[in-house]
């Protein structure tokens, strides 16, 4: 039997694929990532590979929305309040925006497990 393997970029607290009970915490990580609203979607919640696929979708479209907000934050901001908070708001699209590149890894790296794909360790 070969040892459960998570990649790096495997979310915390998620077990490795095929260890027992790690269905249960994808789920739980991938319902974290979403809106809560798709608890409630009976297609969403009681199909892990569905969660997955709109997790992601999610995901990359938080992303979207901080690009968004990162390329008009100056302008938006100027005339609202000082130059420091100006550069605040943009260190913080910054912060988020990487925040989300690991949160898209972790929640591609899932979806590709649940649908069948494993990892091996390598030297």
């Amino acid at each position: 039997m070969s040892p459960l393997v998570a990649p790096p970029g495997w979310p915390h607290g998620v077990r490795p694929p095929d260890a027992p009970d790690w269905e249960r915490t994808a789920v739980a990580w991938l319902l974290d990532q979403c809106p809560p609203e798709y608890r409630g979607y009976p297609a969403v919640r009681g199909h892990p590979a569905v969660l997955a696929r709109f997790a992601v979708l999610h995901v990359e479209a938080c992303q979207a929305a901080v690009r968004e907000g990162l390329s008009r934050a100056r302008g938006d901001l100027r005339d609202l309040v000082e130059p420091r908070v100006v550069e605040q708001a943009v260190e913080t699209w910054h912060q988020e925006a990487a925040r989300l590149v690991g949160v898209r890894r972790a929640a591609g790296l899932l979806e590709e497990a649940l649908q069948g794909r494993r990892y091996v360790a390598r030297l």
